[in-house]
């Protein structure tokens, strides 16, 4: 069994491990859903990758680690670590959710990998040194061009992709131009904007460059916002 399924307080795996499907489907039984627990562990898996970003790449800028660090901690990965650790036949879902396939969804494999690792963490006198130890094999398994490649999946594309869930048809709309720089090296702005209202504003060396820049400050402050 991981270390991270190792547990003083089992009431504590149990209530990491119980989705709120599981939780309305046996009323009688005295157990919380992980929801509260999710909040804390997505909470602390954000200060470890980050902190672990920040000491692994001495030579990178805010921007780029804010990049790798949702790439490190994204849905997708966390699913994996999820299974790479033995959550994935051990949540506790209702008949519906394990119908629909569960014990295979990211999005749940996800949030309870980030619900145990609150509920470790606590289990463990609040010792973010003890989930650090944890969490770090996991963290240094990603080959870093799966990093890489994940944090530069197309900012644009990333917008549009959170345009077209909100419910809204219309693709962004970039508005860019060149605002000075001699001939030889040009400055751009853009700002995109989504049905007349900006969301994000950025810089470049050419038109491809600062739409880039925009989109991924419409992504950043969305983050900020929690929307994202």
């Amino acid at each position: 069994m991981h270390e991270i399924l190792k547990f003083n307080n089992e009431k504590l795996l149990r209530q990491a491990l119980t989705h709120r499907s599981y939780v309305n489907e046996h009323p009688g039984e005295d157990v919380q859903d992980n929801e509260r627990l999710e909040f804390l562990g997505d909470a602390i898996l954000n200060f470890l990758s980050g902190q672990y970003l920040y000491d692994k790449h001495q030579d990178k800028g805010e921007d780029e680690l804010t990049r790798r660090r949702s790439a490190l901690v994204d849905e997708k990965q966390l699913a994996k670590f999820a299974i790479e650790v033995g959550l994935d036949f051990r949540m506790r879902l209702g008949q519906g959710a394990i119908r629909d396939g569960g014990f295979q969804n990211p999005n749940l494999l996800s949030s309870t990998f980030e619900a145990v690792v609150g509920a470790y963490y606590l289990d463990n006198n609040s010792n973010i040194e003890v989930v650090r130890a944890i969490v770090k094999p996991l963290f240094d398994s990603v080959p870093e061009q799966v990093v890489v490649g994940r944090s530069n999946v197309d900012s644009k594309n990333r917008f549009q992709e959170w345009v077209q869930s909100t419910g809204i048809t219309n693709p962004p709309k970039y508005d860019t131009k060149q605002i000075g720089g001699p001939s030889h090296a040009p400055e751009f702005v853009a700002k995109v904007l989504v049905e007349g209202k900006e969301y994000g504003e950025g810089k470049g060396r050419n038109k491809k460059e600062a739409e880039k820049a925009a989109a991924e400050d419409a992504l950043m402050k969305l983050k900020k916002k929690g929307l994202l």
